[in-house]
This record gives C-alpha cells, structure tokens and sequence, in this order.
C-alpha cells in the first residue's frame, strides 16, 4: 500500500491499496519515492530494535445497576475478569491486542450470568523483508440490535437484544519493483458472525427481523506502476482487482470486478492532479426464503429466514461499463495530507477522499469520506483492516466491553460505523467519519464522530423485496478525557450518543446516549482499587417506554 491512501472504490479500498487515481508513490515531493503501508510502518521501526509489551491483569468487581425508568428495579451482580493488552514494534514486525473474558455472577437475577469474551487485534509481519508482508486483524465484541437492525457498542446486562459479533481477516501483501515499474499485489479473505440468543421482533404482530448471520470475504488485486518522476513526468499505473462477499442468509452475493488505468500529474513539489477510468461489473444476487404451505416464509431456530435452495440465484443489483473519477492531492508537509475526488461509479457521481492534519506530535485530527457497496461482513472487515497498527483499545469502565474505538499515535478510531445495522441486506454504504485527538501535560482527550447512509438492494422477487431501496442513516459520537491525577492515581471519562433513523416501516428512531467516570487508586506497585459510575439512556421509537440505567462499580485489579 502507498503512502497516498482513499478509502472509497469498494474492491479498492477492501484489499489496502489506494483509490488508484491518487499519486501512489510521490515521495516528499512527488517525485520518486518507496512503497509505504504496513512497510512503511516496519520501516519506520528499522532504526530501532525490536520492542514488545505484556501487560496481563486480572479483576474482580461488585457491580450495581438501577432502573431509573420506566421501572425501579436495583440489580447486582460479581465479575471476574482476566485479560491482557499487548503490543510489538520492531523491524519487520507489529501489532497490538486487547483480550478481557468476563464471568458475570448474577445474585437478584440469572439474566445477568453471562460468559463474555471481547478484544480486538490487528498486526503484520514480514515474510521477505521489502517485499512479502502478513497481515491480519480480529475483532470480538458485546452489541445492542434494535427492532429496526441499529447496532450499537452499548449492550445492557440482561436486554435480549443482546447480540455478539465476531470477525476476522487475514492476508498477504507483495510489494516489488521490476526496473522503473512498483509492483504491487494482495490477498485478503475474511470471516464475520454475528450471534443472538432469541430473534429480534421490530413491532408486535411483525416479522421476525432478519438479522446478518455470517459471510466469507475475499479480494485481490495487481497494480504496476510507473511514480511521476521516475521514467516519465507523470505517473502512470494500471490496475485490476475482484471483490467477493458471499453471505449466508437467502445465500446473498456481492461481486465486483474492475481493471482500471490512471494518471498522475504534479503540479508542484506538494500538489498533484490525479484522474483515472477503467471498467467495472458489480453483481448482488440472492435465492428466495422457502416458504410453508401457506406461502409465508419458514423462520429457522434461530430466528434467520430458511433459504429455499432448490430455487435459482436472482439478480438484484447489476451494474456494468465505464467508471471514471478525477481530484487532486496535496501534501505540504510529512504531517498533513488531502485527498479529493469525484467521479463515476455504481451508475452515479461518487464522492471520496480523505485528509489527515497533526500540527504537532501531541494531536492529530483526520477526516475519511467513502462510498462502497458490501454487505455487513465486507463493511466490518474493512474497518477492521484500516485501524492502525498500534493503539489502545477503549473499553466501558463498569462492563468492560470494548466501546468500538482505538487510540493511536495518528489519533482515535471508531468502528461506529461499520455497526450501523446487522440487517442481513446488502447495501450501498456512503458516509463521512473523523477523528481528534490531543495530549496536553498529563490528560488525553479524544473525539469521534460520523454519519453513515445506508441504503439496501434486494431482488424484487424475493421475501427481500421490501427492503430494496430503502434507506437507513445513523450518527455516531464518541468523545473521552483521561489523565493522571497523582503517581498513584487516575481518572478517565467518555460520553457517547448514537441516533438510528430507520426507513423500514414501524421501525422508528433509536437513540442511545450515555456517559462513564472511572477512578483508579493504585495500592501497591501492582494491586490497584478501582470504581466507576455511569447512566446510560435508551430512546426507541419501538418500544412503548424509554428506558434510563445507573450504574455503579467497586473492585480491585491486579496487574502482573
């Protein structure tokens, strides 16, 4: 992958490489420079010797939770927890991970005696140093789905809407030259689950929401590349790539195929001019559900539709022929960078870019725009893959589940996105994320935030049909403050605030809200006391009543 990077030609994106009409390797100066990516990242690190941290801990807590409304039930319960959170950086190497399993021990009520292992991962290492690079990423994690499908990182102990999410990829990158020409290939395949105890149920009297059960993801590409400067004044790439997603529920498929041809054209030292066409076929098709004797579809144990596959694929979405786009990238300095660009694509104008500023080495402030067709898995994996390699993982101080961001050296990022539904429809996704972050002394605030379009693609034949263009928007927030108080002492504080407007009927507006403080007092070197509060808040247009929590937290953690 190169130092130039948009998110957004869906195949593109999904496999690492940048949107190609951008200047792949421009240097400082847009001129002839080296492949960057995760090389880049090991590069960065080849000054340097190999670097690894463990930090195992274990906890145990007494946990209160009260119903402010619509009731005023008061509920306890015992965790015990054991995790760790690690990193590495070295020369050809890097990565990091956050694991926590959980035992909850309910006492006023067994819904809240539950096994709950949560983390995420992501790390590559070379194979050939400069050349074969591995890597992967892996996600676990405790949500909230709602009767319109809205997914959230705010799960309640003991709500049956419950849901776990796993996911994982996994791949190699080759980066090689061949005289004046950058070579560049890559393979990716991905796995995602989603697991629920009971079905979801939108409205009294509706059906059973269809919620994503699992996919297999896979991509490749081939880029050659010859970088302005190098044996022309302009640079020039071609590339070709196939994207596949292949989803359980009505043996849903996403396919895409493209080659393309681009061109890039400094301007200056730190400006460029960028603009490529290709062709591109992108299919989603499906099978209908099996239905009963009454002609109404069979719902599974699970609460999943039963495909009918004695039925053939039908196509539900079929675009094919010229794909275009234009923009510029600018890049004045090491620590600031802007990519923009419009174009065709889908059978209309889309729009992507991105544009990452950190004026000093204490903050850093970033801005994505994307545009891609997938289904949830493809989605979730591609989030997956484009956080940074090394980070510390955000959990919810009382539950400690990991609340969908990461802090990085290049700032915090969220996976809000990618959760915006668990619908099991395929979808075009459009939206915009950002993120800022900054040290001052000893505290460390952070905040994110994004908008996410949704909008379904169904065969008009199918139990589906309902959901064909149909339209789902969520917005997402996230802001923390942590910091040292004393040697032996620290705090730590987030807010969050999602709001879910569903274009399914008798589906309606979620929002959830809430916040956390958490106070950690270290007793011995390594025996610390802990507690924490929070009050969460659930506004559904779905249910008859909202629904607000208090929650408290006592307990000690002993880290080895």
């Amino acid at each position: 992958m190169t130092k130039y990077t948009i998110l957004a030609l869906g195949a593109i994106a999904t496999i690492g490489f940048s949107a190609p009409t951008v200047a792949q390797d421009f240097g400082g100066d847009f001129g002839d420079g080296v492949t960057g990516g995760e090389e880049s990242q090991s590069g960065s690190q080849g000054q340097r010797s190999s670097r690894v941290r463990i930090d195992p801990y274990i906890e145990v807590s007494q946990i209160g939770v009260a119903e402010l409304s619509p009731g005023d039930d008061v509920v306890t319960y015992t965790q015990i927890a054991a995790g760790v959170d690690a990193s590495v950086t070295g020369r050809n190497n890097g990565g990091s991970v956050s694991l926590r399993y959980e035992r909850n021990i309910g006492y006023d009520d067994d819904a809240l005696d539950s096994d709950t292992l949560t983390g995420i991962a992501r790390g590559y290492a070379s194979v050939v140093p400069g050349a074969l690079t591995v890597e992967a990423g892996a996600l676990a994690a405790r949500t909230r789905v709602d009767g319109n499908g809205g997914a959230t990182f705010n799960a309640l102990n003991g709500d049956n809407t419950e849901t776990r999410t796993y996911s994982a990829y996994a791949g190699p990158t080759l980066s090689t030259e061949a005289g004046p020409v950058n070579i560049d290939a890559n393979y990716r395949i991905g796995y995602t689950r989603v697991e629920q105890p009971d079905a979801i149920v939108a409205a009294p009297g509706a059906q059973a929401l269809d919620v994503f059960d699992d996919s297999i993801n896979q991509s490749a590409a081939l880029r050659l590349e010859t970088p302005a400067g190098r044996a022309l004044p302009v640079g020039v790439g071609v590339e070709a790539g196939w994207d596949q997603e292949d989803i359980s529920n009505l043996d849903q498929r996403v396919r895409d195929v493209y080659v393309r041809g681009d061109v890039t054209v400094p301007i200056t030292t730190t400006f460029a001019v960028v603009g490529g066409v290709g062709y591109e076929d992108v299919e989603v098709s499906s099978r209908d559900a099996l239905l009963d004797v009454n002609g109404d579809p069979v719902v599974g144990d699970d609460g999943r539709l039963v495909t009918d596959t004695s039925q053939p694929r039908q196509l539900a979405y079929d675009v094919s022929g010229l794909i275009w786009d234009v923009g510029v990238a600018w890049r004045p300095s090491a620590r600031t960078s802007l990519e923009a660009t419009v174009g065709r694509r889908y059978d209309s104008t889309t729009y992507y870019g991105n544009f990452a500023w950190a004026p000093d080495s204490r903050s850093s402030f970033s801005v994505n725009v994307y545009d891609t067709v997938s289904g949830f898995g493809s989605q979730l994996n591609n989030a997956l893959a484009n956080l940074p390699t090394q980070f510390a993982a955000n959990r919810n101080p009382l539950t400690g589940d990991f609340t969908g961001s990461v802090t990085g050296a290049d700032g915090t990022a969220n996976l809000g996105s990618a959760f915006g539904s668990v619908r099991s429809s395929v979808f075009r996704s459009r939206g915009v994320g950002l993120g800022y972050q900054a040290t001052v002394g000893g505290l460390t605030a952070g905040v994110g935030a994004g908008y996410d379009e949704r909008e379904f693609i169904a065969g008009n034949n199918t139990v589906l049909a309902a959901a064909n263009g149909t339209v789902d928007e969520s917005y997402y927030g996230t802001v923390f403050l942590n910091g040292q108080i004393d040697r032996n002492s620290s705090f730590s504080t987030n807010a969050y605030a999602t709001l879910i407007q569903s274009g399914f009927d008798l589906s309606g507006d979620v929002l959830a809200v809430g916040a956390s403080a958490a106070y950690r007092r270290n007793l011995t070197s390594r025996l610390s006391a802990r507690a924490a509060i929070s009050v969460d808040h659930l506004d559904s247009d779905i249910a008859s009543e909202d629904f607000t929590t208090a929650s408290a937290l006592l307990g000690l953690r002993y880290d080895f």
